[in-house]
């Protein structure tokens, strides 16, 4: 099962164009089930179609027990829906033992947001003139101005980057390109960032790394890790938020857009979301909006 688990990873990879944070995380998914089976059945090794219904739903039952979050069960239920499909329609089973399993709901979270003035402090703090400090600002500058993901930050090209039209272009999920425009700061923080790049190259530098907008410390291309090293390092001497990740750079875009008045639709398209559904939880975390409206629009709000 080990050598079809693989297989469907490609699959993903070729034919579903999916992330590598997606096929990471389905292939760990996949593992672990695997693992299960193995241990439920007390064999060495199982055979895909040894796994049944009833073996999935224990599995679930025993991660539910172990007090994992509903959210990450319902990514590992799309998990193996998503696998015995593949397996189901290529004939490797026969029957289809994940159809119509039940999907926990979701928990609602809301997103963890940094206020203004916090990031008004973290943008002060990385002004520096050695290449790696201006380096850093112009990705700070980026996530907050763009609200583009950090696997897009990672991936950038100097190419995808039009100072004179004020714009990048990043590549998001299915590899789907948006255009976004840039802010006097953030343009400023990547041009200085652009003339001190070659020297943040190294002898290790690959071409890849050449082409890459932002250089890890080793002379490659600025990896995940990394950057969520950086954003954090910025917000613990700033912010108590308790997220404090590029991710929560995105939320507070999306948000403090919000309360200045921007269409909730053009922050869909900010944001790459397929669905506005998905930009909709924003609305839930927007209280400086709520308040504003409800002083103008209720008669004795300022009474």
């Amino acid at each position: 099962m080990t050598e079809l688990i693989s297989k469907y990873l490609q699959y993903l990879k070729i034919e579903r164009n999916a992330s590598a944070h997606t096929i990471k995380s389905y292939g760990n998914d996949l593992s672990q089930l695997l693992d299960f089976a193995t241990r439920e059945n007390n064999q060495e090794s199982v055979q895909v179609h040894e796994i049944d219904r009833l073996t999935i739903r224990l599995w679930l039952g025993e991660l539910s027990e172990n007090g994992m979050a509903r959210n990450t069960i319902a990514r590992k239920v799309a998990s193996v829906r998503s696998f015995f499909k593949y397996c189901f329609k290529r004939g490797y089973v026969k029957k289809n033992p994940a159809h119509l399993l039940i999907v926990p709901k979701k928990e609602q979270r809301l997103p963890k947001i940094v206020r203004l003035t916090d990031i008004e402090t973290m943008m002060n703090l990385a002004d520096g003139d050695e290449p790696r400090q201006i380096q850093e600002k112009a990705i700070l500058e980026l996530f907050y101005s763009t609200g583009m993901r950090l696997s897009e930050l990672t991936g950038l090209n100097i190419t995808d980057l039009d100072l004179k039209q004020r714009q990048i272009t990043v590549f998001g999920k299915g590899n789907k390109q948006r255009t976004i425009p840039l802010g006097n700061k953030a343009l400023e923080a990547c041009n200085r960032h652009l003339q001190t790049r070659k020297k943040l190259l190294t002898s290790k530098s690959n071409p890849d790394a050449k082409t890459a907008l932002f250089i890890a410390p080793e002379g490659g291309r600025m990896y995940p890790r990394k950057v969520q090293r950086i954003v954090k390092d910025y917000f613990l001497k700033v912010s108590e938020v308790t997220q404090k990740s590029p991710h929560t750079l995105r939320h507070s875009f999306a948000t403090h857009m919000l309360d200045a008045g921007a269409d909730i639709r053009m922050i869909k398209e900010f944001l790459g979301h397929a669905n506005l559904a998905s930009t909709q939880v924003y609305t839930h975390t927007s209280v400086e909006r709520l308040k504003k409206v409800y002083s103008q629009a209720h008669p004795r709000a300022e009474k």
